[in-house]
């Protein structure tokens, strides 16, 4: 009989726990969830929730809703583990606690729409596939609706300026959910041919190294097929598919030319935002480099006869920085590298200034890099020179500088390195061809060749075989020739000398290299 007794209170206990009423978890509309528990099948007594990596989520019980404590990621999967506490009446037969675990996702909204086409006065609004209650548009900070909403107007009407636009759009569920990463949305007239939105704008000037953005109010493959439009001027980098509507160049490298102008030609026309028309022509300009910034890096790849330090930290050797100083030059002090310049040449020299020190460098650099010697710094020498700046090159040949005397006795004297290394008697142009008094660069440097032109009487000469020639100004040059004496008048507006000073100066004044002519 006993054991009937203890058999049957044994089944009953098992009865009653496969029976008894157990804790659910369900959605609330603001709470991270809801409890369902029947006032007989116990209480509460203890809630733990854990993320994805097991790391322990702060929660707080409101009756019967769970909160977080914090700010949540949105589609953020929690486990949550509840401990009921069972009334003590039922405590002998299905035990006094139970423990259950769920599995919770927190909400999350997806816009339905990224691009749109706006009838004109109209405003622009996104529609989310779920109410949100927290959003930011574009750089503002996340505001909370009054109410939960699927539409959000954006507070812009498409009309004028606004009639195409983009912004970044982020949006949560929940009051207590972290925003996500924000969402480009991009809207259009309602037109019936192909629209775009450019960032940078149609015509800014870019920064060499920017991105161009090409936003059209069609699929990219419905406007350009898998065609890839070409840049002009050619320059590295690579297109990037960033959306269905969305197409990217991205330079890299050295990026666009510093002052050049870059064009894209569509295959088929298109509307530019804010623009009237339709055109297959995109076109932005970058800034040409800063002549500072261009004397900076010539004196320390040792082309001036100055040197210069920087005020504090030097740009970094990356390709971005050299490009952002480029433009934008670091404030610095320049020294002179010799003591005994000649005053000459210190009075040719100006920071910030093309002059003729500067103008002789660049064409020193360009002839040195097999660029065309023109003494203009533009997209190619820009580049030449941040090239041989971040590969550390430095011209180890010193400096030369040449002055002539006109008055007599005429004479050349060659400067290098802070030291007169030659003087010779030399003969400048006659008084019916004078030597032109100034300062120029070398721009031609050959070491034979024939020199011919017109004599003051209408005559003309041809002198081959003249060696070690150095043009300068026109068709005058530095170079050897056959007199019986030097230190008068004698040439056509050349610098004549003996054979063996004109050996001697040759190598000394390639292209670049100051020559002045005084009294």
């Amino acid at each position: 009989m006993g054991a009937a007794i203890v058999l049957a209170a044994a089944g009953l206990a098992v009865a009653g726990l496969v029976a008894w009423p157990r804790v659910e978890l369900g959605t609330s509309p603001e709470a991270l969830a809801h409890f369902a528990l029947p006032s007989y099948a116990g209480r509460v007594a203890a809630v733990t929730v854990r993320g994805a990596d097991g790391t322990r989520v702060p929660v707080s019980l409101r009756g019967k809703e769970l909160w977080p404590a914090g700010k949540l990621a949105s589609g953020e999967r929690l486990t949550v583990t509840v401990t009921v506490r069972r009334p003590r009446w039922a405590g002998w037969l299905v035990g006094r606690s139970a423990s259950r675990t769920f599995t919770v996702v927190t909400p999350s909204a997806h816009l339905r729409g990224r691009w749109l086409q706006v009838a004109p006065g109209e405003p622009v609004t996104v529609a989310f596939d779920a109410p949100v209650e927290s959003v930011s548009l574009g750089r503002s900070a996340p505001r909370q609706l009054a109410r939960p909403r699927r539409v959000v107007p954006l507070g812009i009407t498409a009309t004028g300026a606004h009639g195409a636009g983009a912004l970044e759009v982020a949006a949560a569920a929940r009051s207590w959910e972290r925003l996500p990463a924000p969402v480009r949305v991009s809207w259009f007239p309602a037109r019936p041919f192909p629209q775009l939105l450019l960032e940078p704008k149609q015509g800014e000037t870019i920064a060499p190294n920017a991105r161009l953005t090409l936003t059209f109010s069609r699929p990219v493959a419905d406007v350009l097929g898998s065609h890839r439009p070409p840049v002009s001027p050619s320059t590295s980098g690579r297109w990037r598919l960033v959306d269905a509507h969305t197409l990217a160049f991205e330079p890299s490298g050295l990026g666009f030319g510093l002052g050049s102008s870059v064009h894209i030609v569509l295959p088929k026309r298109v509307q530019v935002a804010g623009a009237t028309g339709l055109t297959r022509t995109l076109s932005w300009h970058v800034p040409p480099g800063s002549t500072l910034r261009l004397q900076q890096l010539l004196a320390e790849l040792g082309y001036l006869p100055v040197s210069w330090d920087p005020q504090s930290d030097p740009p970094a050797t990356t390709a971005a920085a050299q490009l952002a100083a480029a433009v934008s030059p670091p404030a610095g002090r320049f020294t002179w590298r010799y003591p005994n310049t000649p005053p000459e040449l210190r009075s040719q020299w100006s920071p910030g200034e093309i002059t003729q020190i500067t103008r002789g460098a660049v064409m020193m650099f360009e002839d040195n890099h097999d660029l065309t010697v023109d003494g203009f710094a533009g997209p190619k020498v820009w580049r030449a020179v941040i090239r041989s700046t971040l590969a550390d090159e430095h011209r180890s040949s010193g400096y030369s500088y040449v002055f002539v005397h006109r008055n007599v006795p005429q004479s050349l004297n060659l400067w290098h390195n802070g030291a007169v290394v030659l003087s010779s008697p030399g003969n400048t142009g006659v008084p019916a061809a004078p030597t032109t008094l100034g300062t120029f660069p070398v721009f031609e440097h050959i070491p034979v060749g024939t020199m011919s032109g017109t004599n003051p009487d209408g005559s003309h000469y041809n002198d081959p075989g003249i060696r070690w020639i150095s043009y300068f100004h026109g068709g005058d040059a530095i170079h050897a020739f056959t007199r019986a004496s030097f230190g008068t008048p004698q040439s056509l507006g050349c610098v004549e000398l003996p054979l063996a000073a004109a050996a001697k100066v040759w190598p000394f004044t390639p292209i670049g290299t100051l020559v002045t002519i005084e009294n």
